[in-house]
């Protein structure tokens, strides 16, 4: 699927989903709240959420971390005017900045005029993603010396019972969502070719996946 294509299928999903999107997806998009207390970027350090839907992530890190700059970009315009909407009444444009932009292919300097980030965080968007090997290459070219990749996402409900994965599956699938069985290998595999630590661990009992990928100082 072409990077146009796919922005017209988020926009097309999320046009109306969006107004709604932060009160249902609570419920069960588990691990962004942990993520976000894990970013730890240096003091006036740049970090960057791929995947930014609604703002509320970048919000929280904006909040949690007041030292850094905070920036995030989405593919999906529909999702950006909401972005925009909600960290202009959480009062904080002089702090986080938004652009449109493909997961697949950008970069800091591209989108934000910043060499590199101290720290990436990606929340639920792999599994939406059609190449979500490429969005990953391409986050941990944008990290900074020091810089770590932080992604939450779906796992494969490896220690729940078998119905639950069935059902949720089937439910994910309606909005386009495919948890991604081969994340672990993919990240060793981009994790080895770029010289990156990893640190992986299941969530939930199989629910999330989490993942660190940081570059050597």
């Amino acid at each position: 699927m072409s990077a146009a294509a796919h922005a017209a299928r988020m926009d097309a999903i999320y046009a109306g989903q969006r107004h709604i999107y932060d009160v249902t997806r609570k419920y069960y998009l588990l691990g962004r709240d942990r993520l976000i207390d894990d970013l730890a970027p240096p003091p006036g350090g740049g970090v960057v959420e791929v995947g930014c839907g609604t703002g509320r992530n970048l919000i929280l890190a904006a909040q949690r971390w007041p030292q850094a700059r905070c920036l995030g970009f989405d593919i999906s315009s529909a999702m950006l005017a909401t972005a925009r909407a909600k960290v202009a009444r959480a009062g904080l444009d002089a702090r986080i900045a938004l652009s449109r932009g493909d997961a697949t292919d950008w970069s800091p300097r591209a989108l934000f005029g910043i060499e590199a980030a101290d720290a990436i965080f990606m929340s639920y968007t792999l599994s939406m993603i059609p190449d979500w090997r490429g969005a990953i290459e391409a986050a941990c070219d944008g990290l900074a010396p020091g810089g770590a990749l932080h992604i939450v996402d779906f796992g494969q409900q490896e220690r729940l019972p078998p119905g639950f994965r069935h059902a949720l599956f089937a439910w994910l699938a309606r909005f386009e969502v495919e948890p991604r069985a081969d994340l672990p290998r993919m990240l060793e595999e981009a994790a080895a070719a770029r010289g990156l630590s990893l640190a992986f661990t299941s969530l939930y009992r199989g629910y999330a996946w989490r993942a660190v990928l940081r570059r050597p100082a």
